[in-house]
Order: structure tokens, then C-alpha cells, then sequence
């Protein structure tokens, strides 16, 4: 019994627990915005790689899960700001809308969905004292949000599907 034990490789098994740990927090990290979603991805599919001495994750699939990373980054920063701008926000709204979601994480799935769109209303309510234009960018920031988190999400399933494909064939 000690013998087998003791032949197990516990190093590949915390390793791999660590990757698939890593991938399942950054599906996670696609719909709630304070965790690192696509990042997390990536570090576990480069873990994963290094498990394989990078036989069946190779460096171009790291590449090309590397640039995949990039585009998330991006549509993470560009989807809510630009569709805030697009309604007119000022450095108000949108300061509301990072606000509102930072406290939306605290109150469960409802404040993450709504509470971006609450602040980004309530900032440029503040700053503009207009509430058409202040419905207006919380709404634009809303779907800009939503928009940006299918985006992750699907990017999020093609990395997770690159990888298995990597690792199977």
C-alpha cells in the first residue's frame, strides 16, 4: 500500500488541480467582473502545457490562446466604456458604473446584473442632473456589459476548446 502511494506523481496531480482550478475561475471570471476571467484561462492551460513538457499544448497553441487572452482584455475594457461613451457619459457615469459594480458584487447574481446599470444612472445623474441622458448611459453601459460578457463567455469556450483539442488529438 506504502509502495503505491508512494509511486503516485503528487506534483502532476496538484498541477493539474491547480490548471483545471485556474480554467473553472476563469469561466467564473467571465460573468463576475472582479475575478480574472480569460487570464485565468490562459495560466491554466500554460500549466497544463508545462504538465506535458508542451507535447500536446504547444507553444503556437499558447500563441494563439496568448492572443485569444489579448482580445478578452480588450473587449473586458471596451464593450461597457464604449457603450456608455456612445450615450454621452461623462467620467461620472462611467465612475458609477465601477462603482456600482464593485458594490453589485456584494449583493449576490442581482448586483452583479443590475448594479453596473444602477451606477452608471446614479453618476451621471450626479454629474449632469439630466435624467434622460442619465437613463440613457445607464441602459448603453448595461448592454454594453451584457454584450461584453457573452463575448468573454464564448471567448472564454473557444480557449477551453482550443486546449482539449490540443490535448486529445
Amino acid at each position: 500500500m506504502l509502495e503505491t502511494l508512494a509511486s503516485i506523481d503528487w506534483l502532476n496531480i496538484v498541477l493539474w488541480i491547480l490548471a483545471i482550478a485556474s480554467i473553472v475561475i476563469g469561466v467564473a471570471g467571465a460573468v463576475v467582473p472582479a475575478l480574472p476571467g480569460i487570464p485565468m484561462i490562459f495560466i491554466g492551460a500554460l500549466i497544463a502545457a508545462w504538465i506535458g513538457d508542451f507535447v500536446h499544448i504547444t507553444w503556437v497553441t499558447l500563441v494563439i490562446l496568448g492572443a485569444l487572452t489579448i482580445v478578452g482584455l480588450a473587449v473586458d475594457w471596451v464593450a461597457q466604456t464604449v457603450g456608455a461613451q456612445r450615450a454621452g457619459a461623462t467620467k461620472y457615469g462611467i465612475v458609477g458604473s465601477m462603482v456600482g459594480t464593485v458594490l453589485g458584487l456584494f449583493m449576490g447574481i442581482f448586483g452583479i446584473l443590475f448594479m453596473p446599470l444602477i451606477g452608471a444612472f446614479v453618476g451621471e445623474y450626479i454629474g449632469q442632473r439630466d435624467l434622460r441622458v442619465a437613463t440613457n448611459v445607464g441602459w448603453a453601459t448595461w448592454v454594453g456589459m451584457l454584450v461584453g460578457t457573452a463575448l468573454k463567455l464564448a471567448l472564454s469556450f473557444i480557449m477551453i476548446g482550443i486546449m482539449c483539442f490540443a490535448l486529445w488529438f
